[in-house]
């Protein structure tokens, strides 16, 4: 419970920033010096702890599938979508992987849904609904924001459900040493593309500014550090859709946060839909979570 507290209040108060993150650089510029940084912060880290930052080669191709479906797609994707639309509403787009990972292992591998999951996503999921249903009218001027929102899902549930069925998810490798390197090959692509971008713009290098150069710098430390590492934690703790759904919180901190920074709507259809998805938590969280021992990290 206390790394799915950390996680809803580490990512959930990330969104509003997306927007001040990008003020000054491109999307791709950004996710590349955060994710790059973050990678290198990660593995330096596991190897003070003195963790084997060593990868066996038959996990590497699910390693590079499941980075680049969720890191590179996830954190291209979210950035444009919060810049696009607001943050809140970003985030709620964001957080109907439960719905995507669900998906695909009822379509892939036939898991059984019992009665007790499909209750849980349908209370999540009725809250998301909820709120893009009254928020149709300001999404519909945005469409591509809406459009990254849900790519950012189904990118974050397809890496996370490979990893989760692969040998990889159950190989005991330390969180920090499995977030590092997966930020690290996410990055090449971005960071390839941010290149491309600047030189193609003819753009002139230049240092951001003090505000901008700090948020970058939070967002690096702590949600992409923190963040993932306790993500990746909490999939070793539970099946990727139960870890998806467990982290639907993270729309209501962004909802509240979103609120305060950029006054984005905050009246009774978004508090009761914090409330589905307060109760979607309680009720799958306390039997799924005890019996299987954490991943080191």
């Amino acid at each position: 419970m206390g790394l799915l507290a950390l996680l809803a209040l580490v990512w959930g108060t990330n969104w509003p920033l997306f927007p001040l993150a990008v003020q000054e650089v491109s999307v791709w510029t950004f996710r590349s010096i955060s994710m790059v940084s973050a990678g290198f912060i990660l593995l330096l880290i596991a190897q003070r702890r003195g963790q084997n930052l060593t990868i066996e080669q038959r996990h590497w191709p699910v390693l590079l599938f499941s980075s680049l479906t969720y890191l590179m797609i996830w954190n291209v994707a979210s950035t444009y979508a919060a810049v696009l639309i607001p943050s809140g509403q970003a985030a709620l787009l964001g957080f109907t992987m439960p719905f995507w990972a669900t998906l695909i292992t009822w379509l892939v591998w036939r898991e059984p849904i019992g009665a007790r999951m499909a209750l849980a996503l349908l209370l999540g999921l009725s809250s998301v609904a909820m709120l893009m249903w009254r928020n149709l009218q300001d999404m519909s001027q945005a469409p591509w924001g809406v459009v990254c929102g849900l790519l950012a899902a189904v990118g974050w549930a397809v890496g996370t459900v490979s990893l989760k069925r692969s040998s990889l998810g159950s190989a005991g490798i330390p969180a920090t040493v499995l977030t590092g390197w997966q930020l690290l090959l996410a990055a090449i692509p971005v960071a390839g593309v941010a290149l491309w971008r600047g030189v193609e713009s003819g753009e002139p290098w230049f240092m951001p500014s003090l505000q901008s150069s700090a948020v970058i710098l939070y967002i690096t430390l702590v949600p992409v550090c923190l963040g993932n590492v306790a993500w990746f934690s909490i999939v070793g703790l539970l099946p990727a859709h139960v870890a998806g759904l467990s982290s639907i919180a993270v729309p209501m901190v962004a909802m509240l946060s979103g609120a305060w920074m950029h006054a984005e709507p905050l009246g009774g259809t978004q508090w009761l839909a914090m409330v589905l998805c307060a109760a979607g938590l309680t009720l799958v969280l306390p039997r799924q979570a005890k019996p299987t021992p954490p991943i080191k990290t």
